[in-house]
């Protein structure tokens, strides 16, 4: 179930107890376990202006922080061969939703694991790209992640298939369906069923680990039609610090343009109860104006269920066209986090 642990890697270094699950049930090789977490906070700052070019209204708010609810089920058919399921929703929880309450499905999907042919699942999950390649990155929890992220090219009608490790070495390979059923014939026409792979390589080896990646990233799920190519890596030079050095790339398109190099440093140090997070990135974009961008976190757990954060996030990112020069208005975060 590399998904589930890949996301322990990815949060975990900062936060332990965003990793636990509590079981519910575990008998004869069938387990059920439920986790989530509650987390509020404030925010301000961030884009002065909308994809129109409008000024918008930036202050301060109060904000769900991510919160979220999931079931992990797991059980063993042979000593080797397990099924798995997994089902996760994200819900509002700094206003009264009567209407809506669990606004997002974000993962929902089954799978067959083995240690001897490897892994293949179906559904709604992150893309592979980013649990293989793009996650040492994925340490804030908003704004700080310029590299793409869980969805690209991915969550729903998509079936994934990652090797066992090797050497250190795992494979990997996803593909994605757009459908077409149920729409006008000349809808249809238009766009077309459409299916969209991405697959690479990560090494994992002691301290060091490095993930290659390339998507096709289609226009239907809206990219511009180019490949994207992505190589990250993080090295744990102790227990308490890691470093990550990554770079992404895409060519642009002659109809929706998009092309961009972009290349990230950053670190975490972990202390007691405290980690500290801060990133870099440069990103040289075709067309555009190229950009600066950092970000930064401190974490406090206060108990194996409970932590405080701040975090800052600041870059040039261009304005739309009737808007000159760059957005440079600092972003920052505030709150608290209960897992269970």
């Amino acid at each position: 179930m590399r998904s589930v642990h890949s996301a322990v890697l990815a949060i975990g270094m900062l936060w332990g107890a965003s990793a636990q699950a509590t079981p519910i049930y575990d008998q004869a090789g069938t387990k059920l376990d439920i986790y989530g977490r509650i987390s509020m906070g404030i925010s301000g700052g961030g884009a002065e202006f909308d994809s129109e070019g409008n000024r918008v209204n930036n202050s301060a708010e109060f904000q769900d922080v991510y919160s979220r609810l999931g079931f992990r089920l797991e059980q063993m058919i042979t000593e080797d061969v397990s099924a798995f399921g997994r089902l996760e929703w994200r819900f509002k929880g700094d206003e009264r939703q009567l209407d809506q309450g669990f606004r997002e499905l974000r993962q929902s999907y089954i799978g067959l694991a083995s240690q001897r042919y490897g892994t293949v699942q179906a559904g709604n999950f992150d893309s592979l790209y980013y649990q293989f390649v793009s996650a040492p990155f994925d340490v804030y929890l908003d704004r700080g992640l310029l590299f793409n992220s869980s969805n690209i090219q991915s969550r729903g009608d998509s079936i994934g298939y990652y090797t066992p490790t090797v050497n250190g070495f795992t494979s990997f390979v996803q593909l994605k369906h757009y459908s077409e059923r149920g729409r006008l014939l000349d809808e249809q026409r238009e766009k077309g069923s459409v299916v969209a792979a991405q697959g690479g390589v990560q090494y994992q080896q002691g301290p060091l680990t490095i993930g290659f990646g390339a998507v096709d990233d289609k226009v239907r799920g809206n990219g511009n039609g180019e490949m994207l190519y992505g190589l990250m890596g993080s090295y744990a030079f102790t227990d308490q610090f890691v470093a990550r050095l990554g770079f992404e790339t895409q060519d642009s398109s002659d109809t929706y343009g998009g092309g961009f190099e972009t290349t990230g440093v950053g670190g975490t140090y972990a202390t007691g109860p405290w980690a500290f997070t801060a990133d870099y990135y440069h990103v040289n974009r075709d067309n555009e104006a190229n950009s600066n961008a950092w970000a930064a976190g401190a974490y406090y757990k206060v108990s194996s269920a409970f932590d405080l954060f701040v975090e800052l996030a600041d870059g040039d990112v261009p304005r739309p066209e009737n808007a000159e020069g760059l957005s440079e208005d600092l972003y920052w975060l505030t709150g608290a986090r209960y897992h269970f």
